[in-house]
């Protein structure tokens, strides 16, 4: 039986490179479709080079479109604290500057009140700090099309590093 009621809603998360992401989350039941670009910055339509620069105040994020009838967004969290180290500034990995930032938009109070219970549960699990933003989610920059699903066009899983 198709549904009929079909409501998605928006989720926007930065944790280092775009490209590892999206493939974490285009791989979660319930995400109907990912995004990658830049937001939090102060630059209007920033491209790749301009966010490398490191001076735009954008970060390299995922926005999700998701089904809360199939995944909540408190297991939206769940996959973004399990697929990047939230403990280090403005890095993952090899990548450093601002734009690799472990961050969460929220488009609504409900999504900042969950992001930030999560945020307390995941510490508890931790011995560093965590440095993981939580802000209001503002205008969302689509990056070029070369980077919209890097990995699965290059037949690759993920990039992350151990």
């Amino acid at each position: 039986m198709q549904r009929t009621d079909l409501t998605l809603q928006k989720a926007t998360f930065g944790a280092g490179c775009f490209w590892g992401v999206e493939a974490a989350f285009r791989r979660t039941q319930g995400v109907m479709s990912t995004a990658v670009g830049y937001a939090g910055g102060t630059t209007r339509d920033p491209t790749y080079r301009d966010v490398c620069t490191d001076r735009t105040g954008h970060a390299e994020v995922v926005e999700v479109e998701f089904d809360p009838a199939v995944i909540s967004y408190a297991g939206l969290l769940e996959v973004f604290w399990d697929n990047h180290n939230p403990t280090t500034r403005n890095r993952q990995g090899p990548d450093i500057g601002s734009q690799y930032r472990s961050v969460i938009f929220c488009h609504s109070v409900e999504q900042t009140t969950a992001a930030k219970a999560s945020r307390e549960r995941r510490q508890a699990l931790l011995q560093r700090p965590i440095v993981t933003e939580i802000q209001p989610a503002g205008p969302f920059y689509r990056a070029e099309e070369f980077h919209q699903r890097y990995l699965e066009k290059r037949g690759l899983a993920h990039c992350h590093i151990s």
